[in-house]
């Protein structure tokens, strides 16, 4: 088990998950705080975490694929995209990610101006069960987007993947903030949670995200667009035999190559 677990850890992506939701949340809670001159914005807000987003996508997506989100991960090891122990490496790093992102924006901000400081809670009347079932939806709608824009088989022109998830993004804060403060994101919730000691209603934001990302992976991987794979292929993914042998493929390949290049009989007349 520990020695899975071990092949299962890559410490770049370990860190771009980490660095990249400590980013997301630093300036997304930031947009939040009530400065003296004026209060935040709904499109302010909305447009702060879907560009944080984006730009992280575009940051970080080459080297872990910027699921910045632990509901995103483990629609990703549903749909065998990942496996068991990239997923709870990942899942870690954006816990603590977030936390520190959120830690750091209490201690930089005046205490005047942190209001609620962003806390993910049922507001305007609404319900814990409607509230549940706004982030199952919106979360659905996110992690559908996610899957369709990253998808490698499609030959149509499928556009900036890091652009349609961060408008994906602001959509759902356009909508979801008059409800929830919109989340869709556990380590997002979870931050200013820990930070403030405020955990009313915390159960919302997780089982509405995690509820709602794995919708998506159902719909998309298995009834829109399925992969043909076997169920021991799926297995093969999931426990990190795949990724395994890709890694020593592209490590051969490498070798191959270098080998190439000094024993090359034109290379070694150059030499």
């Amino acid at each position: 088990m520990i020695k899975e677990l071990c092949n299962g850890f890559n410490l770049k992506a370990f860190l771009a998950e980490l660095i990249g939701t400590l980013v997301f949340v630093f300036v997304g809670l930031g947009s939040t705080l009530a400065w003296p001159s004026s209060l935040p914005t709904v499109l302010q807000i909305s447009f702060t975490f879907g560009l944080g987003i984006g730009t992280l996508v575009q940051t970080v997506g080459h080297i872990s694929g910027a699921h910045l989100n632990p509901a995103v991960t483990i629609a990703m090891v549903l749909g065998a995209h990942i496996s068991f122990a990239q997923a709870l490496f990942y899942i870690i790093a954006q816990l603590i990610g977030g936390v520190v992102g959120a830690g750091l924006l209490y201690e930089f901000s005046p205490a005047e101006i942190r209001g609620g400081f962003g806390i993910n809670q049922p507001s305007n009347g609404t319900s814990p069960g409607q509230a549940f079932a706004i982030e199952v939806f919106l979360t659905l709608q996110l992690v559908l987007c996610i899957f369709a824009s990253t998808d490698s088989r499609r030959t149509d022109n499928v556009g900036s993947p890091a652009i349609s998830i961060g408008l994906s993004v602001v959509l759902g804060h356009l909508l979801g903030i008059y409800y929830t403060g919109c989340s869709m994101n556990p380590a997002r919730s979870f931050a200013p949670a820990l930070i403030t000691g405020n955990f009313n209603d915390h159960w919302i934001f997780w089982v509405g995200p995690i509820s709602g990302a794995v919708l998506a992976c159902l719909l998309y991987n298995y009834v829109f667009a399925p992969y043909d794979l076997s169920a021991s292929e799926r297995l093969d993914i999931l426990q990190g035999k795949i990724a395994e042998e890709n890694e020593r493929e592209e490590k051969r390949k490498q070798s191959v190559d270098l080998n190439s290049l000094y024993c090359h009989p034109n290379n070694k007349e150059k030499m």
